[in-house]
């Protein structure tokens, strides 16, 4: 059975711009979106384009650093003029609307799914911030809701269940608190998965044998430890030159570093990336990607979260199995690696988390974390009919 067969249009393989035929959205609807990566600074013109080869500045200083910096997060809402609060724009449900039938809601594709799931192993692979917490101003209160902890943690109960961030391991283990997971920290380059025979300490150099906070054993592959001592140089170098940019907050995620720029004032946003980018300078091994309204550094290394998501499932014993069905949840550019992966081979479903259209790689959307709260009740709940 294809995966794919209630699809309207093909998903493109590569994230691009949002294509207004794809759409069916007149030009003038849309909202700005940023060229395709080009040096060039002349016009964009909405044609094919060669893949910038990655490399330490592939995403910002191709795509130009403000025109990444603002495309990394959704246009904000437009204000009431008479109250001053936050309202739906119609023109953005429009754009919605029309981008959905695109990418459909996994909420109301739900049985769809389910039909697909039948006999088969689920797998679930959840993103952290935007997607079990909503995206805040201050990077260390993403805190969950006690009813999404409650729905992840029954979901791990009848499906094997990891978290995959760019966060580091341990705070979004601090942040989630379940030992039922398995966890995936700085884009999937900290996994803590279990012992198995599939794959073992001997299989890879970086994986080694551990022991998580409830003694019970793991293994830990972490396949940029060699950049730890370079790492933490950055972060310390980036705390200090930035100190003169309000709002600016430098986050060490064990194997990347993070420097969030939501609450610095838009103009001196191209200041602070050219400040990112003169540290890199002496760093040929880092690159510079971006995400919502966040700069990272990371080590030049073949690895994401759809290697990440690869490993996880082979050291579940579910790598090669044609009755399993991998599902990932995720709203940031850095999922689209995972989505890929899943989309490639019609493994099994991206669902992007999103309220605004975005071209993506992913299956099928929900527009916000209470969204994705519903849908891992309803997995629950299909999966107790099921076994009744």
């Amino acid at each position: 059975m294809d995966l794919k067969s209630n699809h309207a249009a093909p998903v493109l393989t590569d994230p691009v711009p949002i294509s207004k035929s794809r759409l069916g959205i007149h030009s003038s609807l849309l909202p700005y979106t940023p060229p395709a990566p080009v040096l060039s600074s002349s016009l964009f013109i909405n044609a094919p384009r060669k893949k910038v080869i990655p490399g330490k500045l592939d995403d910002v200083r191709a795509a130009g650093w403000l025109d990444a910096m603002k495309s990394s997060s959704p246009p904000s809402k437009k204000l009431s003029k008479e109250s001053n609060i936050e309202v739906a724009s119609d023109e953005n449900d429009a754009l919605y609307c029309s981008w959905v039938l695109n990418y459909p809601s996994a909420l109301t594709s739900f049985e769809k799914i389910t039909n697909f799931a039948k006999g088969k192993r689920v797998a679930l692979f959840l993103d952290y911030d935007g997607t079990l917490s909503p995206i805040v101003d201050d990077p260390d209160r993403a805190f969950m809701s006690n009813a999404m902890r409650a729905a992840v943690r029954n979901a791990a109960m009848y499906f094997s269940t990891a978290i995959i961030s760019g966060r580091c391991r341990d705070k979004v283990y601090e942040f989630v608190g379940l030992t039922e997971l398995y966890y995936a920290g700085s884009h999937g380059m900290d996994i803590m998965g279990p012992v198995t025979h599939t794959v073992s300490v001997d299989d890879h150099s970086n994986c080694i044998r551990s022991t998580d906070k409830q003694g019970k054993e793991v293994n830990l592959y972490q396949p940029a430890k060699e950049f730890l001592p370079m790492i933490d140089e950055v972060f310390r170098t980036l705390v200090e030159n930035t100190k003169g940019f309000e709002g600016a907050r430098v986050e060490n995620n064990k194997f990347c570093v993070s420097v969030h720029y939501r609450l610095v004032d838009e103009k001196y946003w191209a200041t602070i990336a050219q400040c990112v980018d003169d540290i890199l300078k002496g760093y040929p091994r880092l690159r510079l990607t971006y995400g919502r309204k966040v700069l990272e550094i990371r080590p030049v290394i073949n690895w994401d979260k759809g290697k990440a998501v690869e490993f996880l499932l082979k050291s579940l014993g579910l790598g090669n199995s044609e009755d399993v069905l991998p599902i990932y949840v995720g709203d940031d550019r850095t999922d689209e690696d995972a989505f890929k992966v899943l989309e490639e081979g019609n493994r099994g479903y991206g669902i992007l988390v999103s309220s605004v259209p975005k071209e993506t790689n992913a299956f099928y959307s929900l527009r916000d974390p209470s969204e994705v709260m519903k849908f891992l009740k309803y997995l629950v709940r299909w999966k107790k009919s099921t076994e009744g």
